[in-house]
């Protein structure tokens, strides 16, 4: 397995939400909840203070265009009460009352918009990362995308080929349930394909609109977490298998895994106000788990020069901080400090999903990595499965 990688596209959610924003708006929405007492602390430990939506907060809580009153509607909640013993007086109050309560938006009211943004920021990626790698939408002979956060069929690929235009003939990978492994993995598959051709040209394209998850009416822990974590991006790269001026990480190996009997620690819900993402306390225990088995796989590909090979960058979405944190408690000794450095810099705006490895790719190439680094690939997502790659900096 040989492929080149060009440097990514980023484009971030162009309005910023503040993380005092959010404490001020579930603080006044839930007062009472058990966590309302230590909502500051739990915000300050994110190490998060703004993080860029593609819409804004406003549009997250924003009540839906329907009212308290049943979905029955108007006449057949008139006769209900009147048939329960309400003059009509009283039975004009209830229905003023019930109008007048503010219903929660809809699935369709809450994804729409959102839908239309990530196909918006999808076409920018893919545009900037086209201009990037010195390409045309007609140079493509594939392309893979993700969008786990705004389920639409068709999907992001038949839009972007419409939208950009591809030719007709080129292959539409859509993966639109990869979630947080979605960079990792399409770049696993992309270097399959471009191993099967080297003259192919593949385009990568995830855009996640992750706010979608911001759910006003939750207050359970686990939802203000999700309140506070996520951040909307679409990013894009084009990988190739043959080496071009542009490309600046060879791919040389993949890895993956998958930890049975997981499949219910961390999931995204479609519930009758919108999209929900379950968090459980287990999961980060489970990720962990898959980073012992990546150093497991790294340490058997470099058996024979076990004292002296290890990565001089670590570009790894393992979902949160608590995971960072084991990433370098575990790793080999005499492997030097500081690999994962520009993941955590990515984090501190938010947890980026599907798109976070190629956000944290751009930060090490932005800071000048140089030509010859060693770098691992790495990203964790519900299931609970991982994606890793193994390359060098060109």
């Amino acid at each position: 397995m040989v492929a080149y990688l060009c440097p990514p596209a980023v484009i971030h959610g162009k309005h910023a939400v503040r993380t005092s924003q959010i404490v001020e708006e579930v603080r006044g929405r839930h007062p009472n909840a058990a966590w309302a007492p230590r909502v500051d602390g739990i915000a300050s430990s994110t190490g998060i203070e703004t993080r860029g939506w593609m819409l804004p907060l406003e549009a997250a809580i924003a009540p839906g265009s329907g009212s308290g009153l049943p979905a029955a509607g108007i006449g057949p909640a008139r006769e209900a009460l009147a048939g329960d013993g309400f003059t009509e007086q009283d039975v004009d109050r209830v229905i003023a009352a019930l109008e007048a309560i503010p219903a929660p938006q809809t699935v369709q009211e809450r994804t729409a918009p959102a839908w239309s943004a990530v196909q918006s920021y999808g076409e920018r990626a893919a545009r900037g990362a086209l201009q990037i790698a010195g390409l045309d939408a007609a140079d493509v002979d594939c392309l893979i995308t993700s969008h786990s956060t705004t389920p639409a069929l068709p999907g992001l690929d038949v839009s972007l080929a419409n939208r950009l235009p591809l030719r007709s003939d080129v292959l539409l990978l859509p993966a639109t349930q990869w979630a947080c492994i979605a960079g990792t993995r399409s770049l696993a598959l992309a270097a399959d394909l471009v191993a099967a051709d080297p003259d192919r040209v593949v385009l990568v394209v995830i855009a996640e609109a992750l706010s979608t998850t911001y759910q006003p009416a939750d207050d359970t822990l686990e939802s203000l977490i999700v309140r506070l974590l996520f951040a909307d991006t679409a990013v894009a790269a084009v990988v190739t298998g043959r080496p071009r001026p542009e490309s600046v990480l060879r791919l040389d190996a993949a890895w993956h895994h998958t930890l049975p009997g997981t499949q219910d620690l961390h999931r995204l819900e479609t519930r009758e106000d919108g999209t929900h993402f379950v968090m459980d306390r287990r999961g980060p225990r489970a990720v962990q788990e898959t980073v012992t088995a990546m150093w497991d796989w790294l340490r058997l590909r470099y058996q024979d020069d076990p004292g002296s090979w290890h990565p001089d960058v670590l570009l790894a979405h393992p979902g949160g901080t608590r995971v960072l944190e084991y990433m370098e408690q575990t790793m080999p000794d005499g492997w030097p400090a500081g690999l994962l450095h520009y993941s955590r810099d990515s984090y501190t705006s938010g947890n980026r999903g599907g798109a976070a490895v190629f956000d944290i790719m751009r930060r090490a190439y932005d800071a000048g990595q140089k030509a010859g680094s060693r770098a691992v690939l790495y990203a964790a997502a519900p299931g609970l499965t991982a994606t890793a790659l193994e390359g060098e900096w060109l």
